[in-house]
């Protein structure tokens, strides 16, 4: 009688050298784990977070640069706005009589 196992059918091998020490580390946690190489192999792709490596070329440190001063231009917009509105809302303009709804008096 032949097992029947719940596992889909693999076909594909996949190969890779490894140190001594790398091999060490890899067999102590597939034991640990109490499951195959294999095994291990295929949880450990399920889990695995893959962290890109950036690298800073010129091309990319310009745009960093670019940016920066672009970023810093808006901050000094921004301040100028308020000092703007701070302006307008402390003084007043002369169209404040246009909002309320008056006109202003000329001089006559």
């Amino acid at each position: 009688m032949s097992k029947s196992y719940q596992t889909p059918k693999r076909k594909i091998v996949v190969k890779t050298r490894m140190t001594d020490d790398e091999y060490a580390v890899f067999t102590e946690r597939a034991k640990f784990c109490g499951i195959s190489q294999s095994e291990f192999i295929r949880r450990a792709i399920d889990d695995a977070v893959i962290k890109p490596i950036i690298t800073v070329s010129p091309i990319n440190e310009k745009l960093l640069s670019a940016i920066g001063q672009l970023t810093a231009q808006l901050g000094k917009i921004g301040g100028n706005l308020n000092q703007i509105a701070r302006f307008l809302n402390e003084h007043g303009t002369p169209y404040n009589s246009f909002i309320i709804g008056r006109f202003p008096t000329s001089p006559t």
